[in-house]
């Protein structure tokens, strides 16, 4: 296990239950006393979590997500998903991130990556988004320059959309863009559910270079309202949770099928 993998499996045993001793992470980690208590400390630094004698609590933020973000099922699928998903990335990359729940943890994921945190007189990632969590979550790593597209406030997803984001939209250059969607067919493509967002996503997978549609196995062959109209549906990351009749159906309609092996 690379020290970036034991920093986000840390994270999700905080998450669990909110606080986690270093006890529980040398047992289900098989670390170090000493590991344990180096890799919280530098969380610690990094704002994700608070030391406390012996463990760590999470850490205070600014705002509390909607419930969605707070309650899901699919959570280590969604992590997986983010892993596959941060291989892509090197140093410098500038890169667009819709809102969503595995957008959020792909963010979690960037933000813990040695190499994107390591000393620079330059940005080592360039972070576009119109979810504003997803800023707020990125906004302490010093090395990680943000833009925020501007627009109005979906309170259901803390996502901006609107005509103001959609003129923001044209005037970046993208290397990579990953979408969150709420289904993904073979046939008709990703779907949202606020039309809105849909327009979004769909400007930003434009203006990448390469753009990805991340979605784990259980949005696989669902339909929400909207369809990213004017997007080309190349590129698919989901979990291994996917059957094999559908990655058949999504190659033979043209899309590559990146699957993410779930332990």
């Amino acid at each position: 296990m690379t020290r970036t993998d034991r920093l986000t499996a840390i994270l999700d045993l905080l998450a669990e239950s909110g606080h986690v001793e270093v006890e529980d992470i040398v047992s289900r980690l098989g670390v170090s006393p000493a590991t344990a208590r180096r890799d919280l400390d530098s969380l610690a630094k990094q704002r994700l979590l608070s030391r406390t004698r012996g463990g760590a609590t999470k850490g205070a933020v600014a705002y509390d997500l909607p419930g969605r973000y707070n309650r899901d099922d699919h959570a280590e699928a969604k992590q997986r998903i983010a892993l596959a998903a941060s291989e892509l990335i090197g140093p410098g990359a500038v890169v667009g991130l819709s809102g969503g729940t595995t957008s959020t943890a792909l963010a979690q994921v960037l933000s813990t990556r040695e190499d994107l945190n390591a000393p620079s007189n330059r940005p080592m990632l360039t972070v576009v988004t119109n979810a504003i969590n997803i800023a707020t979550q990125l906004a302490v790593r010093p090395n990680i320059k943000i833009m925020v597209t501007g627009g109005i406030l979906n309170p259901r997803s803390y996502e901006l959309v609107g005509p103001y984001t959609d003129v923001i939209m044209q005037k970046v250059a993208l290397d990579f863009a990953f979408i969150g969607v709420n289904g993904v067919d073979p046939k008709i493509g990703p779907t949202i559910t606020d039309e809105g967002e849909a327009m979004v996503n769909s400007a930003m997978a434009r203006r990448a270079t390469a753009s990805y549609v991340l979605a784990d196995s259980s949005k696989i062959g669902k339909r929400s309202f909207a369809t990213m109209a004017g997007y080309e549906f190349k590129r698919l990351i989901t979990d291994s949770g996917i059957k094999p009749a559908d990655k058949a159906a999504f190659e033979a309609a043209g899309t590559e099928v990146t699957v993410a092996e779930l332990d």
